[in-house]
């Protein structure tokens, strides 16, 4: 198994937080994986993307053109990435961010509405988590076992009390995403 994936958005929407716990929780299942995030000086409401390849052999580059999975936060990175999706991949975009939908009929394309349902919960912080259980809902690249052992290893312990939270919002992500 590899997943080459790209997770595109505005700074400050946890897009390279997502990217650092999905890289993490490879990690912590024994995979082979890479994290390289880009991001303008500008990062918080700039634009901002990281890769992240999950695999189970080694992996010769992290530099990748076409993605198996696209998950995109806002509507220039859906025009950036969407024909950089490979035929037969994945594409997950948050409907509260973008204008013109995705339009391709040679992948799958997922809606998430995400910030709706972090705004429903009444905390904005568990955004990314939803979005990155409704992707391993649809591609379990990694289980939530190994995310929680991410978090663990990922956030601060003065945060660990709110690695509970951060894991419901994985399930509620699952439970959200619709096929377009």
């Amino acid at each position: 198994m590899k997943k080459e994936i790209i997770i595109s958005g505005f700074g400050g929407q946890g897009v390279l937080s997502m990217g650092k716990i999905l890289a993490y929780s490879g990690l912590m299942e024994d995979k082979e994986v890479t994290w390289m995030p880009a991001y303008g000086p500008e990062q918080r409401g700039g634009t901002a993307n990281v890769t992240v390849i999950v695999s189970d052999e080694r992996i010769s580059s992290p530099v990748l053109s076409k993605f198996d999975i696209a998950i995109v936060l806002n509507q220039p990175s859906l025009d950036k990435f969407e024909s950089r999706v490979k035929p037969g991949g994945i594409l997950i975009y948050e409907g509260n961010g973008i204008i013109t939908p995705p339009t391709r009929t040679d992948i799958d394309i997922y809606r998430i509405d995400a910030m709706d349902k972090a705004a429903e919960l009444k905390n904005t912080k568990v955004f990314n988590m939803i979005v990155l259980g409704g992707m391993l809902k649809v591609s379990p690249v990694v289980s939530e076992n190994g995310v929680e052992k991410a978090l663990f290893k990922t956030l601060p312990e003065r945060h660990h009390k709110l690695i509970p939270l951060n894991m419901e919002a994985i399930k509620i992500g699952g439970d959200i995403m619709q096929k377009q």
